[in-house]
């Protein structure tokens, strides 16, 4: 162990033992105490990885949703020019705690919660999707699917998916759109063809309920498995280097291995969203949850910014990761983006919860790249005019998964 792991485990150790309140009060921090960063009004965005004529369906990194939740109906867009506030970026402000501390404070918060009969959780998974010929002359539009989950301690789980009504993104979005007739069905580019959206009216959708028939698995773990991971950060940080999957963005073959053999950015990516399934979908304990967040707290390159509203308006704390790509690891075996972005996750450090995972623009999609040969032999390309998110600008919402419950309950899958 070298001496920076050392200062780590000495760190994480020392706070393991500390009081909640005892940490919030040296540190300084209480709900309500950061610093507030003014942030542009921005549609309420919730990002989801699915085209809806082409089934590219993006399961992977995090979380798992319920049936009722928050459903706003399509014509509410609150706030002046769109539903979401942009996070605040870069290092902590004056009097905002640094990263490390707000994570441990979570993880103290988070070590408190109880379990259940149930791992119940219900997230939303949203999209936006830029509509028109130019950037001059497009709007944008949001697509939402919410699925839902309750995991009984041995696997069994009740699952539920909901198709939520697509609408115009901002204020203004929706002015061009009723600008250009209100259509029904939008169509729009994407790299496996064109993606059509039905633009429902408000209604409420019935949502399909069903039993899985298979012991669920989070990182290939059963629930079981997942309460005897260790409950101290290094501990559980060794533990899932010894998973094996494909852990890569894009591969050539998609190969199983350890995590351990991944090296830099490409680890940190890994165990990053490892912890995001700990916090968001995986029926962990309470306790192997706070070692997730305080794991997290010691990854290189991990920084706390201020506060931010996530898609749901609720108020966290900006932790933004230092990724190459948000491909989703495992998913393609060549990247279908051709911009770059940037991953921020949103915590709420006094319920020791995540709540949500964006991805922003960092670059925006600009050029071509060869693909692979396809199964017909004839040579592919992907192109900047085929990105959904050809015509945004740095700093704007591409991307989310918003988790609108995640909790151990008593109560039986409704």
């Amino acid at each position: 162990m070298d001496e920076l792991d050392a200062l780590r485990r000495m760190r994480t150790e020392l706070t393991r033992e500390e009081d909640p309140d005892t940490l919030a009060a040296r540190i300084g921090w209480r709900p309500g105490n950061e610093p507030r960063t003014p942030a542009p009004a921005r549609s309420r965005a919730r990002p989801r990885f699915t085209f809806p004529l082409v089934s590219v369906a993006v399961a992977g990194a995090v979380a798992a949703g319920a049936v009722a939740v928050l459903a706003l109906p399509q014509d509410t867009v609150p706030g002046e020019g769109g539903r979401s506030v942009t996070p605040a970026r870069g290092t902590p402000t004056r009097g905002t705690p640094a990263r490390g501390d707000v994570l441990l404070v979570a993880a103290t918060n988070a070590e408190k919660r109880t379990t259940g009969k149930y791992w119940h959780t219900s997230r939303v998974e949203g999209k936006i999707y830029a509509v028109g010929a130019s950037a001059a002359d497009h709007y944008k539009v949001e697509s939402r699917v919410r699925y839902g989950a309750w995991t009984d301690r041995n696997g069994r789980a009740t699952l539920s998916n909901e198709d939520l009504p697509f609408r115009p993104w901002t204020v203004e979005d929706r002015r061009k759109w009723e600008a250009a007739g209100s259509p029904g069905v939008i169509e729009f580019p994407t790299p496996e063809g064109t993606g059509v959206l039905f633009m429902r009216p408000s209604g409420a959708q019935a949502p399909h309920v069903r039993k899985d028939r298979d012991v669920k698995r989070f990182l290939g773990l059963t629930p079981r498995q997942l309460a005897d991971l260790p409950t101290g950060p290094e501990e559980l940080r060794n533990a899932l280097l010894d998973l094996e999957e494909n852990w890569h963005a894009y591969s050539p073959d998609a190969r199983k291995e350890p995590m351990r053999a991944l090296r830099g950015e490409a680890r940190v990516r890994a165990l990053s969203d490892a912890a995001g399934t700990l916090l968001a979908t995986a029926p962990a304990p309470p306790k192997v949850r706070a070692a997730a967040f305080r794991m997290l707290a010691a990854l290189p390159g991990v920084t706390a910014g201020g506060e931010a509203a996530d898609p749901l308006g609720r108020t966290g704390t900006v932790i933004s990761l230092p990724l190459e790509t948000t491909v989703p690891l495992g998913l393609y075996t060549a990247p279908k983006q051709l911009g770059t972005y940037r991953r921020q996750w949103i915590i709420d450090p006094e319920k020791g919860t995540l709540l949500a995972v964006q991805d922003l623009v960092a670059k925006p999609p600009s050029g071509s790249r060869r693909l692979p040969t396809g199964d017909d032999g004839r040579p592919r390309s992907l192109k900047a005019a085929e990105q959904p998110d050809r015509f945004h600008r740095p700093g704007e919402l591409s991307m989310y998964e918003v988790y609108e419950v995640t909790e151990w309950t008593d109560t039986e899958p409704g």
